[in-house]
């Protein structure tokens, strides 16, 4: 499924209508069509009275073609357009003056004096479609339209979106001065990405994605896209009868110091559940004797430590060397600590090792200020920062990483020639070519120490088994979260840790496999309708 921008959906909107020749009229009517389908089928009680907030543009002119249906289905129906009649143009216009002529009822609201009969008149309506602003909102909303916005917020009635929610910024999610909190939005052509970044997503509600007649092909340049069960599915590796432990890989994981040799063992568990073949746990020699009760089926390498710290130290780095001459992946950072001993030596492998890696955690940490090392790397790497460990790395705030999470994705996947995964809500995936990919699964469930542990060891699994970087993040971020969400199904969002996650693991990947997961799409994300 494609994501796209304000800009992109302008674009295919204009080579649909120029280049392909359907006329803009047609698009408008499926549009509005459309939307009072899915109204009847998300409010299928309703009997009016329903508010149309419309504005003077194309977003209101659906809303006119949303008003003309539900009138035509008997459903009392009130346009509220904020602007004068004269001031609506183009398309907008033509189904203005047809709502005109089949007599409905239209009022201007030009005004601030006009706020208080509306928020009368809202708070006797059933329900309120909400066709004020569309996608292509690049300013913060004042004024008369601030105050709608607001009347809408205070009075708290049902609200359906009409392609987004008024004030919403398309491409990051933010409210632009006031935002509808719309119950139900119904998005035409394809998502926005502010509707799948919280905390677009709260604002957005039900997500509807509707095509309206642009041909899909079209978006094929479109270079963001949210991942998909089917598409994720394709990427397992093939487990064949005639197989071993050795065909399906070896990671070798550095993790773990004094205090947190936990990090470690869930890192080394997960790349098992994630059906690597082997797991070797690299850890600081005084540390061994701990591992080697915690884990059982990972194997453990004691190696030199920093002076003075129960951590790895630079003496690691040529025995490390040696090991992983003949070995598949390496997996660097989780919980390794903060001792300058330990820094240099994860900015040295991270920099020498010819190996597919994945970085996290103090690996992250390590390398911040440095990204220009990850450049020349002499192997692949994945890094995959919450957003504190990417402020660092940037040299940044979290505020500033949070504001925008795919300009700040793709930013890190272009300074080091990295896969990024940027984690937290909808973990942002980016690689240097430019390829976005947002995740459908996961919830609050995942705000636990450790949970970003099982995810390192999750992709460092799949790379061990010969996938690419962009695929290893990408599978190991969607069946992390889709991990979380089964286990939110049964128990909600309180209380999981991360074990919870290795426990639930190998039923998830049968089923996920099968295709029996009961999760899909629709209840993690959005709905699609093919008008």
């Amino acid at each position: 499924m494609k994501l796209v921008t304000a800009a992109e959906m302008r674009e295919l909107d204009r080579q649909a209508i120029e280049e392909v020749g359907i006329p803009s009229l047609v698009l408008m009517e499926n549009a509005g069509r459309t939307t009072c389908q899915i109204l009847r089928r998300e409010f299928p009680e309703l009997t009016g009275p329903v508010a149309v907030l419309a504005g003077r543009g194309n977003n209101g002119g659906d809303g006119f073609v949303v008003a003309r249906y539900l009138a035509q289905a008997g459903i009392p129906v009130a346009v509220f357009l904020t602007a004068a009649r004269d001031q609506v143009r183009g398309d907008a216009r033509v189904n203005l003056e047809i709502a005109a002529r089949l007599g409905l009822e239209i009022i201007e609201i030009k005004e601030e004096k006009d706020l208080n009969p509306l928020a009368h008149r809202l708070a006797r309506s059933a329900l309120i479609v909400d066709a004020l602003l569309g996608t292509g909102l690049n300013s913060e909303v004042r004024g008369l339209m601030a105050g709608e916005i607001e009347e809408i917020n205070r009075l708290r009635p049902p609200v359906l979106a009409v392609d987004i929610p008024s004030g919403l910024c398309a491409d990051t999610g933010r409210p632009l001065g006031a935002a509808v909190q719309a119950e139900v939005t119904v998005t035409f052509g394809w998502p926005k990405i502010g509707q799948i970044l919280p905390p677009g997503r709260d604002y957005t509600g039900r997500l509807w994605q509707v095509d309206i007649g642009i041909p899909p092909a079209l978006a094929a340049g479109v270079a963001v896209e949210l991942t998909e069960a089917a598409q994720m599915r394709s990427l397992l590796p093939s487990r064949p009868v005639a197989s071993n432990k050795g065909t399906y890989g070896h990671l070798v994981v550095l993790a773990g110091s004094e205090g947190k040799t936990g990090a470690a063992a869930l890192t080394s568990e997960a790349a098992l559940r994630a059906a690597a073949g082997l797991v070797t746990l690299g850890i600081a020699a005084s540390l061994n004797d701990i591992l080697e009760v915690k884990i059982t089926e990972a194997m453990t390498l004691p190696l030199p430590e920093a002076e003075g710290a129960r951590a790895l130290g630079m003496q690691a780095l040529t025995p490390l060397l040696n090991f992983l001459e003949n070995k598949t992946a390496a997996a660097l950072g989780p919980g390794l600590g903060t001792h300058p001993e330990t820094q240099e030596l994860v900015r040295r492998l991270a920099r020498d090792l010819a190996l597919p890696m994945v970085v996290d955690a103090d690996g992250v940490n390590a390398l911040a200020g440095h990204p220009e090392l990850l450049k020349t790397a002499a192997g692949p790497r994945v890094l995959t920062p919450h957003p504190g460990e990417m402020a660092r790395f940037l040299g940044t705030t979290v505020a500033e990483v949070q504001a925008d999470r795919l300009r700040t994705a793709r930013e890190a996947a272009a300074r080091t020639g990295a896969v990024v995964a940027l984690k937290g809500a909808q973990t942002v995936v980016a690689d240097p070519e430019g390829r976005v990919s947002f995740n459908a699964t996961g919830n609050p469930a995942l705000a636990s120490g450790g949970t970003g542990d099982v995810l390192t060891g999750l992709i460092g699994g799949f790379l061990a088994q010969k996938l690419s970087p962009w695929d290893a993040a990408r599978l190991g971020v969607y069946l992390h979260g889709l991990a979380a969400d089964y286990w939110a199904a049964a128990h909600g969002s309180r209380g999981l840790i991360a074990g919870d996650l290795l426990r639930v693991f190998p039923e998830i990947l049968h089923d996920f496999i099968q295709g029996h997961i009961p999760l899909t799409e629709e209840d993690i994300c959005y709905k699609r309708v093919i008008s």
